[in-house]
């Protein structure tokens, strides 16, 4: 069980970027949404399933948010502001999984499509209105830059001159052109 719990939790911690940072949260959101519910939908099912026990779906969210909180403790530690870290609200949505699979009685497939639609219907509910509540996003943004963006928000440079230049480009250009004739060449050939 504490197996499935630690791989569970670093499986929806590591589903993106598990934290709201103040500075590109609006940004992120659809993509945290998704990658967090979705995750979230996976690990609890995975680890509620695993122990049969309704309320696990919870204490995994709840271990999570713990997690969270010390994440958040540790920026704060180095000297960032209170809001620059949103801690995200895993426990109801898991609640509404937890309450599904009580409901239908220990139904796995109950809890996985309907506890799973819950819980992606529920969770950037949740996740707004706890955005909403943060001080203001630019003022920390412009104060507290942050040190590095997550992967996919850093911008992709063009590598236009690059591959022109390259012998194997021209190679795999040149046979790519020269395929058709030779093909057309052989056929006539063989005929």
């Amino acid at each position: 069980i504490v197996v499935v719990a630690a791989n569970s939790t670093l499986l929806t911690i590591n589903a993106g970027d598990y934290i709201f940072y103040t500075d590109w949260m609006w940004t992120s959101f659809v993509v945290f949404s998704v990658s967090q519910s979705t995750m979230l939908a996976v690990g609890a099912v995975y680890y509620m399933l695993f122990t049969g026990v309704p309320g696990t779906a919870t204490y995994y969210a709840t271990i999570m948010t713990i997690y969270t909180w010390v994440a958040k403790g540790a920026w704060f530690a180095l000297g960032y502001p209170y809001d620059f870290i949103v801690v995200p609200v895993w426990i109801p949505s898991a609640m509404l999984l937890d309450l599904t699979y009580w409901a239908t009685r220990r139904n796995k497939h109950a809890a996985i499509i309907i506890g799973g639609t819950l819980v992606g219907l529920s969770f950037p509910l949740f996740n707004m209105v706890n955005l909403l509540l943060v001080r203001d996003p630019l003022e920390v943004a412009f104060k507290y830059p942050r040190p590095t963006l997550p992967a996919y928000m850093t911008p992709i440079e063009p590598q236009v001159g690059k591959f022109y230049n390259s012998p194997v480009a021209l190679g795999s250009g040149a046979g790519a052109v020269l395929t058709v004739p030779i093909t057309a060449l052989g056929a006539k050939l063989n005929a």
